[in-house]
């Protein structure tokens, strides 16, 4: 049976569609990382060379942080490298583990709907209002937003591994297990 061509090749090799879907959020979280470093690192030196801080330094931080979690929350998805307890798995035959990577992931995906609908909820309200923050005078919502947009990775990403389950079961390839901390 010919195998399908695995998850680098689905664009052309090197097109800027396979490095977005391979790295997307390594980027995002690259340049939140930095902006985090940057602004606090700057913040200390202000306030203990300076005797000076501002408070929007905090703000960025603390806004830039909440975009670091849910961009990172969809990159351990994608990878499958959330905290499990998956050595049942070991035991069941392929189909079984497909059933139970399956069972997981649709469960995981019906609470991220949910959440998706309601965090957007939330972020409408906002922007409706026109809430701003204390220090930078932003419209607040934007901030908000990391959480129905972190949500839409997460639901995206999900629908990739269900997809890439069901095609590695399909040409008989090993099951994706997931990138481990330690092995």
């Amino acid at each position: 049976m010919p195998k399908l061509p695995d998850s680098k090749s689905r664009f052309a090799t090197g097109s800027f569609l396979q490095q977005l879907d391979d790295n997307a959020e390594r980027w995002l979280l690259l340049i939140f990382y930095t902006l985090i470093v940057s602004t606090v690192g700057i913040e200390v030196i202000r306030r203990f060379a300076l005797s000076y801080s501002s408070n929007w330094g905090e703000e960025i931080a603390r806004y830039a942080f909440i975009y670091l979690a849910w961009i990172g929350a969809a990159a351990g998805v994608k990878d499958r490298a959330h905290i499990r307890i998956d050595i049942i798995l070991n035991f069941l035959p392929r189909k079984g583990q497909l059933s139970v990577y399956i069972f997981g992931d649709l469960v995981m995906l019906v609470v991220a709907c949910l959440a998706f609908y309601y965090s957007l909820e939330t972020f409408l309200t906002s922007l409706k209002f026109g809430s701003v923050t204390h220090g930078l005078g932003i419209a607040q919502a934007w901030f908000i937003a990391a959480v129905p947009i972190g949500f839409s990775l997460i639901c995206f990403r999900l629908l990739q591994s269900m997809w890439r389950d069901i095609r590695m079961f399909n040409t008989q390839q090993a099951l994706f297990t997931g990138h481990k901390l330690f092995d």
